[in-house]
Order: C-alpha cells, then sequence, then structure tokens
C-alpha cells in the first residue's frame, strides 16, 4: 500500500518539462483570450524581451547540453586528472584559459560545468571554466569589437577581466564550496548501453534547462519593463555609480554574452569602465543564470556563488577599466 503511493506521488510530480510546457499553454491561452488587454506597450515590451531571452540563449543552451552529455558519457575521467595540474592554484587558471575554446553563453557553460564536476573535475577549476567559456571565447570577442569599433583597448579589457573574474572566483570557490555536496543523479543503470545513458541524460538535461531558462527568461522580462529609464540618466553621472547601476542591470537584463556589448555600447551616458563592468559582470551572474545554478547546483551552491562572482566582477571590472580605459 506504502508503494503503491509512493509510485503515484512519483506519477504526478511536477518536474521542469511541466512548468516549461504549463507556462507556453498558459501564454498561448492568455493570447487568444485576452488579446486586446495584452496589446499595451509594457506588455508587448515584456514578450519582446521574454522571447528575445529565450530565442538568444535556446541554442547556446542545447549546445552545452550536447558538450556536458558527451562529456559524462564518452570521456573517462582519467582524462580530466591528465589535463589538469594537480595544483589547485595552476589547475584553476588552466580550465579558465581553457573556456576560451567553448564558443556559447553562460547557458550552455552551467551542465558543462555541472558534467566536469561529476568526471571529477575540483569545484575550483570547474567553476573557473564556468565563468570563462561564455566570456572569453572568440564569438564574443569579435561581437566586442564590432560593438566597439576603433577601440581594442575594450576588447583586451573584456578579456582580462573576465579571466581575472574566472581564476579569482575559482581559487576562492575551491575553499569555499569544497563544503557543498553535488547533485548526483542516477538515471539509467549503471550497465545500460552508453547511447542509452546519453539520450536520458541529454533528454533530462534539457528539459531541466528549458523550464529553468522560461523562469529566468520571464523574471528578467518582468525587471526589464518595471526599473524606470529615467533612474538610469540619473546615475550615469556618478563614477561609482554608473558602474554599481550596470553591473545591476546587467544581472536584472539577463542578456546572452553575445549581445551585450552592443547594449553596452548604446548606454553611451555611462562611462567606459561602467560599460566594461556591465560586460564582464553579465556572463558571471544573472536572474536567469542563478535559476539554472539552482536548479543544476542547488539553492545553497547559488546563495554563495552569485554575490562572490558579482562582487568580484565588479571590482576586477573597476580595476582594468581603470587602468586600460
Amino acid at each position: 500500500m506504502i508503494a503503491d503511493r509512493v509510485a503515484v506521488r512519483r506519477r504526478v510530480a511536477f518536474g521542469s518539462t511541466d512548468v516549461f510546457c504549463l507556462l507556453l499553454g498558459l501564454a498561448v491561452l492568455a493570447r487568444l483570450l485576452f488579446a486586446d488587454a495584452l496589446a499595451t506597450p509594457a506588455v508587448a515590451a515584456w514578450t519582446t524581451v521574454f522571447a528575445a531571452i529565450c530565442i538568444q540563449a535556446s541554442p547556446y543552451l542545447v549546445l552545452g547540453v550536447l558538450v556536458s552529455t558527451a562529456i559524462a558519457v564518452f570521456v573517462p575521467p582519467s582524462f580530466f586528472t591528465r589535463v589538469l595540474p594537480e595544483r589547485s592554484a595552476f589547475a584553476v587558471p588552466v580550465a579558465g584559459l581553457a573556456g576560451a575554446a567553448l564558443p556559447g553563453c553562460e547557458c550552455g557553460s552551467v551542465p558543462v560545468a555541472a558534467s566536469l564536476m561529476r568526471r571529477g573535475v575540483r569545484p575550483g577549476p570547474a567553476v573557473a571554466f564556468l565563468l570563462s567559456a561564455p566570456a572569453i571565447n572568440p564569438v564574443v570577442l569579435v561581437a566586442t569589437a564590432v560593438a566597439f569599433p576603433g577601440r581594442p583597448a575594450i576588447v583586451l579589457a573584456r578579456f582580462l577581466g573576465s579571466l581575472a573574474t574566472a581564476v579569482l572566483v575559482g581559487w576562492m570557490w575551491q575553499r569555499l564550496g569544497r563544503d557543498l555536496p553535488l547533485r548526483q543523479r542516477r538515471l539509467v543503470p549503471d550497465d545500460a548501453g552508453r547511447w542509452q545513458r546519453a539520450r536520458v541524460t541529454a533528454a533530462h538535461d534539457l528539459a531541466q534547462g528549458l523550464g529553468l531558462l522560461v523562469i529566468g527568461a520571464a523574471s528578467a522580462a518582468f525587471l526589464n519593463v518595471t526599473v524606470p529609464r529615467s533612474w538610469l540618466g540619473q546615475l550615469a553621472h556618478s563614477a561609482a555609480g554608473g558602474v554599481i547601476t550596470l553591473a545591476l542591470l546587467a544581472v536584472v537584463l539577463a542578456v546572452c554574452s553575445e549581445a551585450d556589448a552592443f547594449i553596452a555600447a548604446s548606454l553611451t551616458q555611462f562611462s567606459l569602465t561602467a560599460r566594461l563592468t556591465f560586460m564582464v559582470v553579465g556572463p558571471a551572474v544573472d536572474v536567469k543564470l542563478i535559476a539554472m545554478q539552482v536548479g543544476t547546483f542547488g539553492r545553497r551552491f547559488a546563495a554563495r556563488f552569485a554575490p562572490l562572482a558579482l562582487v568580484t566582477a565588479i571590482v576586477a571590472a573597476s580595476i582594468i577599466g581603470s587602468i586600460l580605459l
């Protein structure tokens, strides 16, 4: 009898896929029933931002899931112990530089970092990779150069600021995050074939990632619409205020790292250092990324990691911006 009740509870439990389908169905239904009421400028702006974040991030989320699945299923754990140095002091910067090899955004780096941890990589190097991959890859740097033509110093400053953030947080996380248990999954039996494990793992990670992406994108769109534009103009006149404002704006807007340089370039009322902070903070911590980290690593991870990454990114960008810009 008890076993039957447990089985029923398991069958009716809601997952990220259910949340995604429920929100999508409600959105379609609301659009059909309340077309006139939803035609207001605020609602139109919300739907535009929500759709833009989902469309920008989804391809890179899929890429990250595919890479993480390949790492989890086909790469032996001994590979990472051979590639990364034994000492964390050297393993963290090596992992940070390795992030340049994976073109993608922060949505794709979360499942990859989780897969690295499950394959035995220590928390510090895995976190350094998580932060550097969406910030210093060639696609992001080229987009930054296009958004700021004739200003190579901004591209260099972004590279150095993001790499410094990844390495510093990785070193600190090696100590701060060592007591956090990583969520363990057993989706398929241990004796299952590789392709079966790959299929089940990819389907699970993609469903979870899409559900969390929808929640994060909805939060970002809501905050984007409710923040008054007049506040930005008043805060831009202060150097420190401009840096803090754009750092918080990067957290709220949750723009994909391949597109944030163009938004930063349009914020001409702010200093170059403040705009650099916007580009360094965004790939490190935003509402969408926090939602994905909660679902992937747990609440305790996000509660420690988000403030640490935010403060480190602001400090690194401010120092490098004051030197190079």
